[in-house]
């Protein structure tokens, strides 16, 4: 095997030790990790507040279309809208990034050019992450080279549950190299991990590796998304940068489509890791309806009044 991370992280030289590393993580207490969300989850924002909250969460937005049926039309109007997201009001921030595939990424980038929003991709045969390690890398060099700012890659989840550590930590070793000045955004699938102590070693595993982001889910399975599983996360991320003072991002993807849900991840991102992570830099929503409602909403507190879903684009 061949380890070795190139970051300020100290570098993992064998299995052995990255096993010592991640044997060495204290086990979650569940029960406390469930009740700390049900209490989070009761905090209440004020007017002024949420606004301020609901413009912080648009501009987290990592747009995201990853259909059998997508076209390059539709990716421009995705674009368009992302750097956009209501053109009748222009003090509405851009989101973070645009998710397509790797066939689309070309599209996207004639859109957005060298504007805020940044192009990600998926790869490495998402969202199941079978395929060998030379396919895995080619679909990331083909993102990169189309112009992906931002490459998701799936972790072979298999891999990890039987216990193959070394060679999930190679994959994303690998991937990261092949990412050159891309940042990587590694993807756990949280809810195949099956227990929280799992998700903990897997985000352990995957910054040692050298992942600027840890990412809860594709979307594309039963369980996404869930509060516990990115308090496990962001409490991950929290005690890897004291640690070794390398901050790592958070994002959550999968089964986000309300403001409520945006605002109480938000609430236990501030509530865990600290306002360090309360920006886009740190933090994402993987969503493709969640923007129409934060936009809703938005609305809604300047108005006083609820608005029609159909004031905004379906895209």
């Amino acid at each position: 095997m061949s380890f070795g991370v190139a970051s300020a992280v100290p570098s993992i030289t064998s299995e052995t030790e990255l096993r010592a590393r991640l044997s060495g993580l204290s086990g979650v207490d569940a029960v406390g990790l469930e009740a700390r969300c049900a209490k989070l989850a009761t905090r209440s924002l004020k007017k002024s507040t949420k606004l301020t909250a609901i413009d912080l969460a648009i501009s987290m937005v990592d747009l995201t279309t990853l259909e059998g049926a997508d076209t390059p039309e539709r990716v421009r109007s995705l674009c368009a809208k992302a750097l956009r997201p209501d053109p009748r009001d222009l003090t509405v921030p851009s989101v973070a990034a645009v998710c397509v595939y790797p066939d689309l990424v070309a599209h996207a980038r004639t859109v957005l050019g060298d504007s805020s929003v940044a192009v990600a991709s998926v790869a490495t045969a998402f969202p199941s992450g079978r395929a060998s390690m030379a396919v895995k890398l080619l679909d990331v060099a083909d993102a990169v080279d189309a112009g992906a700012h931002e490459i998701d890659m799936v972790i072979d989840r298999g891999a990890f549950l039987s216990g193959r550590l070394g060679h999930v930590f190679e994959e994303i070793v690998a991937v990261k190299e092949t990412c050159g000045a891309a940042h990587l955004k590694v993807i756990l699938e949280t809810g195949e991990l099956v227990t929280y102590d799992n998700i903990r070693r897997a985000s352990w595993l995957a910054m040692l590796a050298g992942a600027d982001f840890i990412k809860t889910s594709t979307g594309k399975v039963s369980v996404n998304a869930t509060p516990q599983a990115a308090l496990v996360m962001l409490e991950a991320a929290r005690d890897f940068a004291e640690a070794t003072g390398q901050l790592v991002g958070v994002k959550v993807a999968g089964g986000v489509r309300t403001t409520k849900d945006a605002l109480r991840y938000l609430v236990l991102v501030n509530e865990t890791a600290g306002s360090a992570w309360l920006t886009p830099e740190r933090f994402r929503f993987g969503a493709s309806s969640l923007l129409n409602d934060l936009l809703m909403q938005r609305l809604k507190q300047r108005r006083g009044s609820y608005v029609r879903a159909d004031e905004f684009s379906g895209d």
